[in-house]
């Protein structure tokens, strides 16, 4: 058989996750596997959970992400690392801003894999998905050879990542009114925490290692949950595990996790609903609670859709499943990755992310509340039909007012339904990290907020923390989390 040496790693390129560029060479008696994606791929991503997999169970393969920025949006491409994080790659990566290494390998499509043996030489590629179940058995037969011979190094090669803070990237914030509890989506690390108002933790949810586990609280899984809403009724929590294009919950005092909607699977295009369990749903972003439904902001079918708290069976409610920004009736109307969702009771109103635009859910209808088209964003503050925002992912209501986490421009924005007036809040503008007169303070990609006591909470998801106004003072300050001496098990160390 004759094999083709794989091709040199060029020197010069960019690196992370590790403190030197690797090469082929220095690799020699490893099995390597390049796997060839971008971010804005999102089949690239659906198909993480497979990886790590792979990697948990072939300690003796390295493997390195190869990504070419130049297929990103110019702010995606200008935050690597940010991404690297976010989506929770613990491997090294190689920048191919050239795509030198996809030429040298013949790569035409992403997501495509590249397999090459311990002896340095490439043993074949493939692309698409399913990947596992055609890899698996292969490095199984290379691993057995290369043992034989007494060449194969099986020792774990250790990537260097950058130390995983105390949240990472915390998607979503909810609260407990009557026992002033909050409820944090710390996405990055795929769990759930609940803290008092001060910070003090009181129960960590999941594992932290990505999955999709039901059961007690510290067996069960989640992968990069992001909304929660509480039915303080109930004692219930319910969680977008938008991963898992799933729908759970969380009983207390047992603090079980269930799963009661998603199959697990991203859907291909948008369902007709039916139960629960047997639906798949696509990218779950936030979720709303209104009567005896709960409501869904469907990010990756532009729909809402809501689920019979009863019987758990599943429907689309609003959007046409195109994306736009067009008013009208509920199935005519169309969204574009809506992010967040609330009620005021009567109404729903949608953090339409990818349209940047609030709308409103009301008798039957959906109206664009502040917003033009998905081309036109900005940082505007005046009459809602005239302002602009920038991709906002979260949003809330109090005393009649909503409260928009003005993502992209990095802000809390203030729009009063009655008035039609928009006022930025929280934030200079500038992305950052400082506290403050709320005026002057930075924020980083706020993807969520709520009002608990009178003081709002806030998810400064690209600062990995929580940032709490005092509408009184006006100032911006951080809540510090710590452990409590009677939490139910301490925060675990996270999976690296």
């Amino acid at each position: 058989m004759n094999l083709m040496p794989a091709p040199e790693l060029p020197a010069g390129i960019e690196w992370f996750n590790t403190d030197h560029p690797l090469s082929i060479q220095e690799l020699a008696g490893r099995i390597v596997l390049l796997y060839f994606g971008t971010f804005a791929c999102s089949n690239c991503m659906r198909l993480m959970p497979d990886l790590r997999r792979l990697m948990e169970e072939h300690p003796e393969v390295v493997v390195i992400g190869v990504h070419a920025p130049g297929f990103e949006s110019a702010p995606a491409a200008g935050n690597l690392r940010e991404a690297i994080s976010r989506a929770g790659i613990r491997y090294p990566v190689a920048i191919d801003h050239d795509r030198l290494l996809w030429q040298a390998f013949g790569v035409r499509s992403w997501p495509t894999f590249a397999l090459i043996d311990p002896g340095g030489n490439i043993l074949g590629k493939m692309a698409g998905e399913g990947f596992y179940s055609r890899l698996s058995p292969k490095i199984d037969r290379v691993r057995d050879d290369f043992e034989a011979r007494g060449t194969l190094t099986r020792e774990r090669f250790q990537p260097v990542a950058d130390p995983s803070p105390a949240l990472y990237f915390p998607g979503k914030i909810a609260a407990d009114h009557a026992g002033m509890r909050l409820f944090i989506s710390d996405t990055g690390h795929n769990r759930i925490i609940v803290t008092g108002r001060d910070g003090e933790i009181q129960q960590v949810i999941g594992t932290g290692a990505p999955g999709s586990a039901d059961g007690p609280s510290r067996e069960a899984t989640f992968y990069l949950p992001e909304g929660l809403t509480f039915d303080e009724s109930a004692g219930i929590l319910y969680v977008a595990d938008t991963g898992n294009h799933t729908i759970r919950r969380i009983s207390w005092p047992d603090l079980v996790v269930e799963t009661v909607a998603g199959t697990g699977l991203e859907a291909a295009s948008p369902g007709g609903g039916g139960p629960g369990k047997s639906v798949a749903l696509s990218k779950p972003r936030d979720l709303a609670l209104m009567g005896d439904h709960l409501y869904i902001a469907m990010a990756g079918a532009n729909q809402i859709w809501r689920m019979d708290l009863f019987t758990h069976t599943l429907e689309p409610y609003a959007g046409s499943g195109l994306e736009g920004l067009v008013d009208g009736p509920l199935r005519k109307a169309a969204f574009a990755r809506p992010s967040g969702i609330v009620t005021d009771g009567e109404a729903l109103y949608v953090a339409d992310s990818g349209a940047s635009a609030i709308r409103r859910i009301k008798r039957g209808m959906v109206e664009t509340r502040i917003g033009h088209s998905p081309e036109d964003l900005g940082d505007l503050d005046t009459i809602a039909r005239m302002a602009r925002i920038n991709h906002p992912a979260g949003i809330a209501i109090h005393q009649g007012l909503i409260y928009i986490a003005d993502t992209g421009n990095h802000k809390v924005k203030e729009f009063d339904p009655d008035t039609g007036w928009v006022l930025t809040r929280i934030g200079s503008g500038e992305r950052g990290y400082r506290n403050g007169v709320s005026g002057d303070a930075r924020l980083n990609g706020p993807g969520g907020l709520v009002n608990l006591g009178g003081y709002w909470y806030i998810a400064d998801t690209g600062n990995h923390a929580i940032r709490v106004y005092d509408p009184i003072e006006h100032v911006v300050l951080d809540l510090v989390l710590q452990q409590h001496a009677a939490i139910r098990h301490p925060l675990p160390e996270i999976p690296q």
